[in-house]
């Protein structure tokens, strides 16, 4: 039986550090943004679905998913970011769930409570940044002007919601060292604390 670690946080707040972290303490890493990705190749269920909510418009010529399209749409409201997780997030969990295996696994989803895959966890951590940080590395890491980094940010959740929601939140604010360290010290309890038992 698996030990799952439930991983989540807003964009840009460094999660994937997290998830290297893991990875060298021999975690089983599930990337849920791949999952996504599978879940809406052309030909799936889940491609069909978000046709069926978002319109043919988010198509390209060849029947294949136009992601920019997807996100421009998806991400200009609350409303319709709610709509592409409550549409896309059960084709999602259903590969993520079949992708569980070995001793200990990471899933690191950016929508780990919404789409209900916390049910699969034994524990859940979130990482969160402050926003202005988190602004200038989405901004970096996606090639988004100011505007289009503030709609997404302002899509997603607060902090609160990791805080109330998360078994363990870790701040990265910008000392990658210190959060290194902090992580790791909390995935070694968790490997040291399962052989114990």
């Amino acid at each position: 039986m698996s030990y799952v670690l439930g991983l989540t946080g807003p964009t840009g707040a460094g999660k994937s550090i997290f998830a290297q972290c893991a990875a060298s303490r021999g975690f089983n890493v599930i990337d849920c943004d791949i999952s996504a990705r599978k879940a809406v190749e052309k030909g799936t269920a889940g491609l069909s679905a978000l046709v069926c909510a978002f319109g043919e418009e988010i198509l390209k010529d060849n029947g294949e998913l136009d992601r920019k399209k997807l996100a421009e749409i998806a991400f200009s409201s609350k409303e319709n970011t709610e709509l592409l997780n409550k549409t896309l997030l059960p084709h999602i969990c259903e590969i993520v769930k079949s992708e569980i295996s070995g001793d200990y696994v990471l899933l690191d989803a950016p929508t780990l409570f919404e789409s209900g895959i916390n049910a699969v966890c034994n524990a859940t951590a979130a990482v969160t940044a402050p926003i202005d940080l988190r602004k200038s590395r989405i901004i970096n890491r996606d090639g988004l002007s100011r505007a289009q980094a503030d709609a997404r940010i302002g899509a997603g959740k607060s902090d609160e919601f990791y805080y109330e929601n998360a078994d363990r939140v870790f701040i990265n604010a910008g000392d990658i060292d210190s959060f290194q360290k902090s992580v790791n010290i909390y995935l070694d309890d968790i490997i040291g604390g399962n052989k114990n038992e």
